[in-house]
């Protein structure tokens, strides 16, 4: 039980993580930004992690669904298709960037063409999705373990600087927008393997150890970025961190940084490769065609879309937990 229950918990956070959360700038703009009561609404998030993590697992175990399409029709009701269509756009647009993500760390850190990045990324992600949700656990029982030990080393290495101060409205509500954002795009790998694993017991302690350590690699974060002067300016503010306090460790940074821009990609490719699926006999073509598309994708301008779509998943993210919270759990 807690050989499964630690693989739950590694997807969890691997699912989670990704190109905002690696660089540090989704911590900064969710957390940092507001100073000491980071802390505070770091502590709130680990707590609502464990709780809406775990619960929409327990849902997806107990309704057999197969994909997130079917937790979605029975949160969402009549409005369900449009919620699922809605969903396949965005979650092809945030992998697709997640894509360009890993395109850029070969182009910025180790100064190659993007396109190598692309590329292999591409190759690395058909091998695994040919072992389906077992290629994503294998994937993220090797990443997940050097992030937590990384950031461990991260915080140990740095003091934190925080200053007390009364924080804006803002900085109470970020919790919720930044679990609910989150779990609505992590619930493409969270439902079907918490159907695959059944067992209700593993599958809270799964929910639990993985809210831990998503708090925990947050508060580590949180502690290294504090002592940045001018935090808002850098785009990777976690590489200024790496750069001044474990600059001999930089490029286990950029290795570490790479796995979890391809845990979430990965992810976000199961969830709609299992998807189109449902509709075309040829798995192993849809799976070539989909990564070609975002391929494609990922070359053209795409931020004007997603500047229009982010928004209105953050709205749909907040209903999801709502309905996550108010739904009653099937029997």
């Amino acid at each position: 039980m807690w050989m499964r229950a630690v693989q739950i918990a590694f997807v969890y956070v691997g699912t989670v993580v990704g190109a905002g959360f690696a660089t540090g700038k989704e911590i900064v703009q969710f957390f940092t930004q507001y100073g000491a009561i980071g802390f505070v609404t770091i502590a709130a998030s680990g707590g609502l992690f464990i709780f809406f993590g775990t619960r929409l697992m327990m849902m997806a175990a107990r309704l057999h669904a197969r994909s997130y399409e079917q937790l979605n029709a029975y949160l969402f009701g009549k409005f369900g298709f449009l919620v699922n269509l809605f969903m396949f756009v965005v979650l092809f647009s945030v992998t697709s960037v997640m894509l360009s993500g890993a395109g850029a760390v070969f182009e910025e850190q180790l100064h190659m063409p993007a396109y190598v990045g692309l590329v292999l990324t591409i190759i690395l992600a058909f091998v695994t999705m040919l072992f389906g949700l077992n290629g994503i656990l294998s994937v993220n029982m090797i990443v997940v373990p050097m992030m937590v030990i990384f950031s461990l080393c991260i915080a140990m290495m740095n003091g934190s600087d925080v200053v007390w101060t009364k924080p804006p409205l803002a900085a109470f509500f970020s919790p919720f927008a930044y679990v609910a954002f989150n779990l609505a795009m992590a619930q493409v790998v969270l439902v079907p393997l918490a159907t695959e694993v059944k067992d209700e017991q593993t599958i809270r302690l799964g929910g639990w150890l993985g809210g831990m350590l998503l708090m925990f690699i947050l508060f580590s974060s949180h502690v290294a970025l504090s002592l940045l002067p001018q935090l808002s300016s850098y785009s990777i503010p976690m590489a200024e961190v790496v750069k001044r306090s474990l600059a001999s460790f930089y490029w286990l940074y950029v290795v570490i940084i790479y796995g979890e821009i391809f845990t979430s990609f990965i992810a976000g490719v199961f969830g709609l490769h299992r998807k189109l699926a449902l509709f075309f006999q040829q798995p192993t073509l849809i799976l070539i065609v989909l990564l070609l598309a975002m391929y494609v994708f990922s070359l053209i301008g795409y931020h004007a879309l997603l500047t229009f779509l982010y928004p209105l998943f953050g709205y749909m993210s907040i209903i999801f937990i709502f309905l996550l919270f108010y739904r009653k759990m099937p029997s």
